[in-house]
C-alpha cells in the first residue's frame, strides 16, 4: 500500500513537472520551451523586485530553473530543468535538477528559481559540481493569480537565489539536497 502511493505520488510530480515542451518535444522544442520559461519568470521576478534586472544584467551570469516538489510527511522529492546563460559569452547551458529531502511537510508545489551568480567561479562551479544542500521552509497555497506564497531570496558563495511560487499547496520544513546537472542531450 505505502509503495503505491509513493509511486502515485511520483507520477503526480512528473505530471505537474513534465518535460520541457512536453514529452515528445525535440531537443530545439525543449530548448525553446525553456528560453520562454526563462523570459517569464525573469519578467516576473523584475516585477517583484525591480532591483533584481540591474543585479541579473550585471552578474556575469545567471539560471533561471522550472522546478515540483511533492512533500509526503517525511519525505521531499523534486525536479524539473533549466538553463544557465553567461552574460560575457552569451552561452545558454541547459541543465536539470533533481532534490531529495527529510522533514516535516505535505503537499506539492511548482516553482522558479532564478540564481544570480556574482562571480565567474560561482557561475563555473555551478555547471561543473551542481550541488546544493540546505534547509527550506515555507508555505504556499496558490493557483493562476489567486492565493499566496511566502517567496524566498537567500545569498550563498558568491550566489543570490530568488524563488517564486507559481502554485501549489505546500506546508513544509525540510533539509534537502539538491543535484543540478547538465543535460547533454539540449547542449
Amino acid at each position: 500500500m505505502k509503495a503505491n502511493y509513493i509511486g502515485l505520488l511520483i507520477v503526480l510530480l512528473f505530471t505537474l513537472q513534465g518535460c520541457a515542451g512536453g514529452y515528445r518535444a525535440t531537443p530545439d522544442e525543449q530548448r525553446l520551451a525553456i528560453q520562454d520559461m526563462r523570459q517569464q519568470s525573469l519578467a516576473r521576478l523584475y516585477q517583484e523586485k525591480s532591483s533584481a534586472r540591474a543585479e541579473v544584467q550585471a552578474a556575469p551570469g545567471y539560471a533561471v530553473f522550472s522546478n515540483a516538489n511533492i512533500n509526503v510527511i517525511l519525505a521531499s522529492f523534486g525536479g524539473g530543468y533549466g538553463v544557465v546563460r553567461n552574460n560575457s559569452t552569451g552561452q545558454d547551458t541547459y541543465m536539470r535538477v533533481g532534490e531529495l529531502g527529510l522533514g516535516l511537510g505535505a503537499g506539492v508545489k511548482d516553482y522558479r528559481l532564478v540564481m544570480v551568480f556574482h562571480t565567474d567561479e560561482s557561475m563555473e562551479r555551478f555547471i561543473e559540481q551542481g550541488w546544493t544542500f540546505g534547509g527550506q521552509a515555507d508555505a504556499a497555497a496558490k493557483a493562476g493569480d489567486k492565493g499566496g506564497a511566502v517567496g524566498a531570496e537567500a545569498s550563498v558563495n558568491d550566489v543570490t537565489v530568488y524563488q517564486m511560487t507559481e502554485s501549489g499547496l505546500a506546508l513544509q520544513a525540510t533539509l534537502k539536497g539538491s543535484r543540478f546537472w547538465v543535460d547533454e542531450s539540449l547542449n
